[in-house]
């Protein structure tokens, strides 16, 4: 962690704890009560339309929230950079909305993103102390949506170092998992979403690769998407492998994923990508938030990802349960035996040239100073063995993993091109014929057959893409899988179902999901960030 993220922080902390004035309002108001953990952005739009919250009193409030937990009491590091600027922009957006009203429904909504989206006016380090202070010559293409939809970017989030690997990076060191301080948040967006379930903002910007979005949501407790592949610009994100990279919501409710999704679709020039989302996109998914949606549904199993832990096991056969008391039909699926023996190895063959050849693509666009290829990062990496005075720390296990990248063949290598072009497509061939044959709504499964597991597990016991995980499924298949907290377990791990569908099947997953989350309603507060006195709105 370094130690000017201190100093900055410290210039918040001088600030009032705002918003408990609005309980001193005329006494005779009927205005609701609102608390910020808990509040939907609708909610926080509407109290905002309604005159009774300013976009700059919420904004300090979740400021107030970093001050308490992140750097201080169970110090969760979820938080790379706060944005200096945030207040300042929430008061210019405040003055926007009394003018000419609201420019979407996230004006005035502070959004936290994780620290490999470029941005314009705060560095970009992927999480590495060879890419620090690093300003990017534009804001990423998502980043620019929802900064143009009245989103206010109130900072940027610690990750796994260039998305890969444990919880942790040289740059701003181990994340922690505001549910159990000793178990992880995962990778790679660990920032991101520890920093949501501690209601440090409305939502947040994850990528997944290989379950980057959602082994965060899970070991979290928090609804996460990993959208389809092109739904969502890649211009501006620090690449791991292309043909795998996804950008996607993570936030504490299924109506504010949905709320978030629509402002950030849209067709870029600059990712070729997204000319596959042509006519299979929307700009309001919150249409699709329909509470009878499991009702005629046909649900697929795959149990196949079960059977590693009897509470986790309980909790998916509990909310199967829901699924046909809400009627749902629930049947059992298999995945092709093939498939299950091969993805790893899809994976990889895909991940490791890709990562040589385009983060190198990446380099070349910032400053002289900067590495220009994996070679040159490989070498600065070399030069620290110890901590600094200023808080960088080794990282040998995301590094170690540069060695096997950098000896991956090149995009011309036949196990690279047989993969691409062959394999990718069976897969996502496969998948598709398996639920349009068993006329299938979504395939479920424990997004992790396990909670979450302790930070100082033992090491060189995995890889990415070894295959463990069923999640890398929707990476090689290019399809949407969405997260949903169902429970948790007797020690206070939180536990979550996924629910992956076919391409662009997200207006599908959002209505499945909502309808599940209103009859279980699994998402809580954790413990090691509970409310502040600060956080008790006044609604519309």
């Amino acid at each position: 962690m370094s130690h000017g993220f201190e100093l900055r922080l410290s210039n918040y902390l001088k600030l009032p704890a705002l918003l408990l004035c609005l309980l001193a309002g005329s006494s005779t108001s009927t205005a609701a009560v609102l608390q910020l953990t808990q509040a939907s952005i609708p909610q926080l739009s509407a109290a905002m339309d309604a005159g009774t919250l300013s976009s700059e009193q919420l904004v300090q409030a979740y400021l107030d929230r970093v001050a308490a937990y992140d750097q201080q009491g169970p110090t969760l590091n979820t938080m790379m950079l706060l944005n200096p600027n945030a207040l300042t922009r929430a008061q210019e957006l405040d003055e926007e909305r009394r003018v000419s009203g609201p420019r979407s429904p996230m004006h005035g909504i502070p959004v936290v993103i994780k620290d490999n989206l470029d941005t314009a006016d705060m560095p970009t380090t992927a999480g590495s102390f060879m890419l620090a202070g690093s300003i990017p010559p534009d804001d990423a293409y998502v980043v620019k949506k929802l900064r143009d939809a009245g989103a206010i970017i109130l900072g940027k989030l610690n990750l796994s170092e260039f998305a890969s690997g444990g919880a942790m990076n040289s740059l701003g060191g181990v994340i922690a998992n505001p549910h159990h301080l000793g178990r992880t948040p995962s990778g790679s967006s660990g920032g991101t979403g520890a920093a949501i379930a501690a209601g440090f903002a409305s939502m947040g910007l994850g990528t997944d690769t290989g379950g980057s979005v959602r082994g965060p949501s899970s070991a979290n407790g928090i609804v996460g998407l990993k959208t389809t592949h092109g739904l969502i610009s890649r211009d501006g994100v620090v690449p791991l492998a292309l043909s795998f990279d996804t950008v996607g919501p993570m936030t504490r409710s299924v109506t504010d994923l949905a709320i978030a999704l629509g402002v950030m679709t849209g067709v870029d020039p600059a990712d070729d990508s997204t000319q596959k989302s042509i006519e299979n996109s929307y700009t309001d998914y919150s249409q699709f938030l329909d509470g009878d949606s499991l009702k005629g549904a046909r649900i697929g199993v795959a149990r196949v990802f079960m059977n590693d832990n009897n509470e986790v096991d309980w909790l998916v056969e509990s909310a199967l349960q829901a699924m046909r008391d809400a009627g749902a039909e629930v049947v059992d699926v298999e995945f092709p035996d093939w498939l299950l023996e091969s993805r790893g190895k899809f994976y990889r063959a895909i991940r490791y040239p890709e990562f040589k050849a385009q983060i190198a693509d990446y380099l070349v666009t910032l400053n002289d100073e900067y590495p220009k290829d994996l070679d040159g990062l490989i070498a600065e990496a070399m030069t620290l063995n110890a901590t600094r005075e200023d808080g960088v720390i080794p990282n040998p296990s995301r590094w170690s993993l540069m060695r096997k990248e950098v000896e991956a063949t090149g995009l011309d290598g036949y196990e690279y091109q047989a993969v691409k072009t062959y394999a990718l497509p069976l897969v996502a061939q496969t998948i598709d014929g398996l639920m349009q044959d068993q006329k299938l709504d979504a395939i479920v499964y424990p997004t992790a057959s396990s909670p979450a597991e302790l930070i100082e597990r033992p090491t060189g016991t995995s890889e990415p893409g070894s295959g463990g995980s069923p999640v890398i499924l929707a990476n090689l298949s290019g399809f949407p899988d969405l997260i949903l907290p169902i429970g948790f377990t007797g020690r206070g791990m939180p536990v979550t179902l996924s629910m992956l569908g076919t391409a662009f099947s997200e207006p599908t997953l959002i209505g499945l999901a909502f309808a599940l989350e209103q009859r279980l309603q699994a998402i809580r507060l954790p413990v090691h960030t509970p409310q502040l006195p600060g956080d008790t709105l006044r609604g519309d």
